[in-house]
Formats: structure tokens, sequence, C-alpha cells
């Protein structure tokens, strides 16, 4: 008979647990009330269009002379947009394609000028409403200069019977900010250490084979998460490169689609008998899992590469098959969801009657509906309708705004964790707790992962990995001897 390691969970209160929510709530605000009082994520610069002319240059073609203001790595990206306006609001909505020509150089700290690149052409389309939407002329994702000029051209305005308006704006990092996120992706990185090594310590007395499903994933996600907070991000300020910065991509959608996977393994092994064979029971869930994460590191490592061939390159506009990979993703999120759920409702139908294992399942849902709905909430309060309309993968337009949505996000994902950690780790008696043992649902959980390690009547016997059932067989048996 195989033994598992205890939980802090079947020990806690309704009292506790109401605590334990209302302890989350407190610290995911502290972060939420902290960020509101961060500075501005974006700093902007915006520049008229007409004072950037060169001469004999004309508002519909230009050429328009940029110049950035002084950068350091503190900025982390440069992004520069235009913003052009009808003269006339009456004209109702209207497309127009237009050609961009952009020639980019390079200021270097001794004020030399170095061409970065050959002139690029890129198509695009003018779509205007109520306003126009905003165009991204380039994006660097790393700063290897000081200053930039930029030299931006169109064509196909220049036969329009309508006056427009053009105004550029330069987009980078504020630099005060960066040194915010420093500061506490740093304490989200001790803190989530700290964490990791009480959670093992607090599993040293076990054998991991005793172990339940979610103190075995736990083990897995509480390293991750410290790859999510990322101890290589100062690197991006250090090294001009676009390494940190794709590495910081590539930690974030692994913990994302670790943290998918855990969701699905826990609400279908908790009520799985037995061992859980790798063919029938993980590979479903890896396959369906890995595609999520396949879309999201493709599309983010097309883009840095295309990026560092050209500037001006943007996957939403110059892939063609952007579409498809799109309805391709969308698709594997509605079958995950769907699969989720049905594994929720089994799980609840089958466990309902089972003490401990039910313990475990309306705990679980009840944490993660609570931070669904928070997460939801934020997504909505930041985009709108068009959260599921234009921001496919995150960009520009999907970037924090302030310093409340970035600390919210991670605080949230942060202290889910610990949450989770506290609850799923074995109180610090639990090698001798007495609640489980004259339980008479107990002896339900022989055969599962709610099986529980217990004292035996003689309390003073140490119990280690099982080894105490033989140890109580034996007293008994030396007693009714006598």
């Amino acid at each position: 008979m195989e033994l598992l390691a205890p939980m802090r969970l079947y020990t806690l209160s309704k009292r506790h647990f109401v605590l334990v929510f209302v302890l989350f709530l407190i610290c995911f605000g502290i972060t939420v009330f902290i960020g509101i009082a961060g500075p501005k994520i974006i700093f902007e610069q915006e520049h008229n269009g007409d004072q950037l002319l060169v001469k004999n240059g004309s508002i519909k073609t230009g050429p328009f002379n940029l110049v950035s203001t002084p950068l350091t790595t503190y900025n982390q990206q440069l992004w520069l947009t235009c913003l052009m306006q009808a003269e006339h609001s009456n004209m109702g909505d209207f497309q127009q394609p237009l050609e961009i020509y952009v020639e980019l150089k390079g200021v270097m700290s001794d004020a030399s000028v170095m061409h970065i690149n050959k002139v690029h052409q890129k198509s695009r389309m003018l779509h205007c409403g109520a306003k126009c939407d905003e165009i991204i002329v380039l994006h660097l994702g790393y700063l290897n200069y000081t200053q930039y000029q930029v030299l931006v051209s169109f064509k196909g305005l220049e036969n329009i019977t309508y006056e427009i308006k053009v105004k550029f704006v330069w987009k980078t990092y504020n630099p005060t900010f960066s040194q915010v996120e420093i500061w506490f992706r740093f304490v989200f990185v001790v803190l989530t250490f700290m964490v990791t090594c009480m959670f093992a310590h607090s599993l040293r007395k076990f054998s991991m084979r005793d172990w339940g499903i979610e103190q075995k994933w736990m083990s897995i996600l509480l390293p991750l998460l410290l790859l999510y907070n990322d101890p290589f991000f100062p690197l991006s300020f250090l090294v001009n490169s676009w390494f940190p910065g794709t590495l910081d991509a590539f930690f974030q959608a692994l913990f994302l689609c670790a943290l998918l996977l855990f969701w699905l393994c826990v609400y279908h092994g908790i009520r799985v008998q037995g061992e859980r064979k790798c063919l029938t029971f993980y590979l479903p869930k890896l396959i369906i899992v890995g595609l999520l994460w396949l879309s999201a590191v493709t599309l983010g490592i097309w883009q840095t590469v295309n990026e560092l061939q050209d500037p001006t390159y943007q996957y939403k506009v110059d892939i063609i098959n952007f579409q498809g990979m799109k309805v391709f993703f969308l698709i594997v999120v509605v079958f995950y969801i769907l699969y989720l759920i049905f594994l929720i409702v089994r799980a609840c139908s089958e466990l309902k009657n089972m003490p401990y294992s039910d313990l475990r399942l309306r705990f679980l849902t009840a944490l993660t509906f609570v931070v669904l709905v928070i997460s939801m909430v934020i997504l909505y309060l930041r985009f709108g309708a068009k959260a599921l309309q234009d921001n496919f993968v995150a960009e520009l337009s999907t970037h924090y705004q302030n310093s409340a949505e970035f600390l919210s996000f991670y605080g949230l994902l942060n202290f889910y964790l610990y949450t989770l950690a506290f609850v799923y780790s074995p109180s610090k008696n639990a090698l001798y707790d007495s609640q489980l043992k004259d339980n008479p649902a107990f002896s339900m959980l022989n055969d599962s992962d709610d099986e529980v390690i217990y004292g035996s009547d003689y309390e003073d016997m140490p119990l280690q990995n099982g080894r105490a059932i033989k140890a109580t067989a034996k007293y008994q048996d030396e007693s009714d001897s006598d």
C-alpha cells in the first residue's frame, strides 16, 4: 500500500480557508496600489508632420526627417508610430492603401552617424473612421545607438482630394519604470526562491514517490515561476542584444503553458486511481498545450528574427498566413477550454461524496476561479471589447500602459502559486497528525492520491515514509501477547 504525503489543506478549518483567501486578496491589492502610485510605463514624444518636412516636401508624401531623443539601455525599446487624420470628419469610414519608405540611421556616442539598413518599402492600409488607426512605422527591440535618425516618405496619398494631418510619435519605456521593474522582479525572484526552498524543505521527510499530484506539480511550477520572474532580466540593461528579451518571452510562455497543463493534469489526476500512463494520461494534454506554446513561441521568434533584418517588419501585416495561424490558435484555445470544463464537471460529479478529494477539488477551483475573474476584469479594463479582436499576441498595443497593470499581472500569478504552495505543503506536525487516523472516510483513500500518512496509537513512534505501519503492527502484537 502506497501512502502519500499529507497536505496542510486537510487540517484547515473554514475560518482558515477564509483567512487564506483574504490574505491572497490583500497581497494582490497591495501590489495594485503600489502600481497605481508608480510611474507611467511608456514615454511618448509627439511631432507634427508639417514641422518635420524637408525642403520642397509635401504633407501627403513627405519626406519627413525625424530625430529621436537621446536614449539609454533603460529605454529598453523604441517605436515610431504615425497618426493621420482627415480634415473633414464627415467622410465616414474609409480605407486607403499606401506605401511607406523608411531609412534608418544610428548616432554613436561620438556623434558619428551609421547607416543601419537600406531603405525599406512596406505596404500598409490606412483605415479611418471617427479617427484613423495608428500605423507602426518601425520597432527596435533593443537599442544599439544613443540616438536614431529616420527619414519617412509616403506613396499613394498624393491623389486623394481631402486634406490630412500627419503626426509622428516616438515611444520608449520610461527609464524610471525600468528601474522599478528591476526592483520588483528582484523582489519576486527572492520571494519565489524562498517559497520554493520552504516547500521543498517541508517535503524532505517524504519520498518523492509519496507526493500527491499537486505536490509534484508544485515542485515543477515553482522553479518555472522563478524563471517567469526572470532572474536574468538585468542583462538586458548590460548587454545590447536581442537575447535577454527573447529569453524573457520564452520563460513567460513556458510558465503560462505549464500552468495550463497543471490544471488539466490535476483535474484529471485527482480522480484517476493507480498509475497514470504517459501515453494515455499525459500525451493528449501535452499535445494541446504544446500547440499553444509552439504558436506563441513561433510568432515571437519570427518577429524577432525579421526585426533584426528589417525594423519596419510587422508580422500581423507581413505574414501572409497570419490569419490562418490566428484561427488555428483560437481553435486550440477553445478546445482546451472545453476539455478543461469536461474534466472539472467529471471530477465534481465523481468526487462529491469523497471528503478529502472533494476538498482538494473545491479549493483549487475556487482559487483558480478568483484568479481568472481578476484577470478577465484587468483585460477588459485594459482593452475593452477589442480584447479578443485585435490583440492576438503581445506587442505595443498590448504592452502595459502603467505600473498597476504590470504589477497586477505579476503579483496575481506569484501570489496564486504562493497560496497553492502553502496549502499543498505538509504542516509542521503532519507526521503526527491524529485528525486523519480516526476519520472513517480515510479508508476510501488508500489506493489513490488522497492517502495520507497518519500517526499510530503509539504516539512516540517515529513516522517516515510509511515505515511506522510495520512498527505499529509489531507494537500491537506485543500488547496482545502480554
